[in-house]
Formats: structure tokens, C-alpha cells, sequence
């Protein structure tokens, strides 16, 4: 697929490396088919600083076969044909939420990455020249380095990260008084925890997570982005369920990055906060987490003011503010948005058969 794009777009990266070249810089789209462009890629993400997982080949790719969303990924390089910086790119088409080119899709990060700003802003120029050659009336940049003249969009998102310690005592003595106590109640109780990534575990995980985001009034992704992402990321990935006589009752899908973990898909089903089902997940996970050599814990993104960002306080994670820029319309694509009150509250009514069948439909386009 990648290879087609190539040749579809060739004339038109001539052009960009014509402004490019400019500034010392030629930029083209990434050939995500070649293992060797891909290995190189990731060779530069593991070694930046400022490089996150949503930067990785793995995710682009993943977006792109899990949900049918075009990747168009942009690398920089230098006279000497260095990598110099990289931009991974997700085509959104979508006939409720029109269409945007968006980095990254699905991810709350995988902004502009680059070694200068001259590179930054060759990225960013060839990023909007892209999305004006494709139709998209708007650029999405989640994080990175932030082009000159663009929107900034800020004060909505805040980011949750601490550092995690590496033994049980030391673990439970960093979680908050209250929120240790509800832990420690958890670990009373009857649950079985499991972890891997097998069949089971991604069904199960699909089921758990399709009912929470149901519960919350948001449309559930495709389950072919979870196996898509749960193959191509394959040890650096996998999924702890909490059971309940049997049943999953919570279930969290993380990725690993530089010695970071990741929980980026979890929810509980409406017996899990009863069961303190998702108190136990989280510990777990973090004892897990520790166990494979990790040395921090990203618990993601959180609107302010909403009960996952109070959640994630009560845990001991401090937020930090998440800055994007934009270029061109303005998107509102967060279910939360009080433009889309009356569509979450009527989403939460839905049989849950109905809305698993939808959701995907619909959660395409949100990117």
C-alpha cells in the first residue's frame, strides 16, 4: 500500500524537496513497506530523546490496518542523507467529522521530532503542503516541537507520568494514602489476574473495553486495531485482566517504550468499581511493569476536570499540560465536547450488541 502512495505522490515530493532544500533539508514520505526503512526509522526514535512509542513505524501501521486510515509518514534528512527529523502522519476521511491529516492518528502524541528547528519547520511546511495536495482542510500536531505560526491548543489535556518503583513496598508506599487503602481492599478479595496476548486475552479484552466506552457515551474502536497493534508490536505489548469467578470484569492493553509502560486501552465493566476490579488492574499492571525492568508508568491523557483525570491524581500522578498546534479548520472530535452532549447521553442507552456493531463505523473517523 505504501509503495502505491510512493508513486502516486513522486512529482509531488519533488516539490517539497525543492522548498525543502532550502533550508538544508529534503523531506519525503517513508516507505512503511520496507522492513529496512522501518528498522531505520526506529533506530532514530530509540536514540532521540524527545522521540515517544507513537513515533514508532508500529503505530502508524497499526492505525492504518486496524482502522482503514491512511498513514502518510514524513521523514527529514540532512545533505548527507541523515535522518534529521520524522513526522508520522494519519489521513482522517470521515462523513460526520470531515476529513485532517493528524499526527498521530489514535495517539495523544507524535508530534514534530527533530534534531533542529530548521528540520522542524521543513516537516511542518511539507506536512501542510501534504494535507492542501489531499483535501484536508486542517493539520493536527499532538505534542513535539511546535511550527511557527501555527494554533496552539492547550489548556483542554493534561499528561500523567511518574516514575515507578521497583519493588512491592516501595510501590505501595508511593500511591496515596486513600487510594492505597482501596488497593490494599482489593487485594483482599477473590480476583484472578491474567496477562498476555493471545486470543483469549484480546477477546476478552475487547469485550470489557467495548462495554466501558459504551458506559462513557463514546463509540468503541475497531477490534482489528487492537490485533493489529497486539501483532506488530508483539513483546513490546500485552494485556493484564482482572476475572471475577471467570468473568473479565476489567481489562487494560499497554505498549512498552524506553522502559515505559503504557496502559492505553483499559475499562471496566459496570460491576468492576463494586468488585474495586480496576484498583486491582492498575496495581497489577504496575507490578508487572516492574517485574519486565520498567522505571516509569505514562497513564496517558485526560480532559481536565473529568473523573479519569481526578482518578489518575488520586493515584499520585501529577498533571502536566499538553500543548498541540493546528493548522487550517478547527476539528472538534472529542465525544466530550458539549456540542456532542446529547449524542454521548443517548450512546450510554444503547444495547450493548448495537452499539459493538456502530461504534466501529463511527470511531474511524475520530482519529
Amino acid at each position: 500500500m505504501f509503495a502505491a502512495i510512493l508513486m502516486e505522490l513522486e512529482l509531488y515530493c519533488e516539490l517539497l524537496n525543492v522548498l525543502a532544500h532550502l533550508a538544508g533539508f529534503s523531506v519525503r514520505l517513508a516507505d512503511l513497506d520496507d522492513p529496512a526503512e522501518c528498522r531505520r526509522i526506529d533506530g532514530f526514535v530509540a536514540d532521540h530523546p524527545e522521540a515517544e512509542l507513537f513515533h514508532r513505524p508500529a503505530w502508524t501501521k497499526g492505525v492504518e490496518e486496524g482502522t482503514g486510515q491512511a498513514g502518510r509518514y514524513l521523514v527529514a534528512e540532512d545533505p548527507a542523507g541523515r535522518l534529521a527529523g520524522l513526522l508520522p502522519l494519519t489521513r482522517i476521511r470521515s462523513p460526520l467529522f470531515g476529513s485532517a491529516l493528524v499526527s498521530t492518528g489514535f495517539g495523544v502524541g507524535g508530534g514534530i521530532v527533530a534534531g533542529t528547528n530548521a528540520a522542524a519547520e521543513a516537516l511542518a511546511a511539507a506536512a501542510w503542503s501534504l494535507a492542501e495536495r489531499e483535501n484536508c482542510p486542517s493539520v493536527t500536531l499532538r505534542g513535539g516541537r511546535l511550527p511557527e505560526g501555527w494554533r496552539r491548543e492547550e489548556g483542554v489535556y493534561a499528561g500523567f507520568l511518574r516514575e515507578l518503583p521497583g519493588t512491592d513496598e516501595a510501590l505501595l508506599k508511593s500511591i496515596p494514602r486513600k487510594q492505597r487503602a482501596e488497593v490494599r481492599r482489593s487485594l483482599e478479595l477473590t480476583l484472578e489476574v491474567d496477562v498476555g496476548l493471545g486470543r483469549r486475552a484480546l477477546a476478552d479484552h475487547y469485550d470489557v473495553y467495548a462495554e466501558s466506552v459504551r458506559n462513557l457515551g463514546t463509540p468503541v474502536f475497531p477490534r482489528t486495531l487492537f490485533e493489529a497493534m497486539a501483532r506488530l508490536w508483539g513483546e513490546d505489548a500485552d494485556i493484564v485482566t482482572i476475572r471475577s469467578e471467570g468473568r473479565p470484569v476489567a481489562s487494560v492493553l499497554s505498549l512498552y517504550f524506553k522502559g515505559i509502560v503504557h496502559p492505553y486501552w483499559g475499562g471496566g465493566t459496570r460491576e468492576a468499581r463494586a468488585l474495586r476490579a480496576n484498583d486491582l488492574l492498575y496495581y497489577s499492571l504496575m507490578r508487572h511493569a516492574a517485574a519486565r525492568g520498567c522505571g516509569g508508568f505514562d497513564f496517558g491523557r485526560s480532559k481536565l476536570g473529568s473523573g479519569a483525570y481526578a482518578f489518575k491524581k488520586n493515584w499520585g500522578f501529577q498533571p502536566r499540560p499538553l500543548v498541540y498546534a493546528a493548522k487550517g479548520a478547527h476539528r472538534d472530535v472529542n465525544p466530550r465536547s458539549p456540542r456532542y452532549r446529547l449524542q454521548t447521553a443517548a450512546w450510554r442507552r444503547l444495547p450493548l450488541p448495537i452499539a459493538n456493531r456502530l461504534g466501529p463505523l463511527l470511531s474511524r473517523g475520530l482519529g
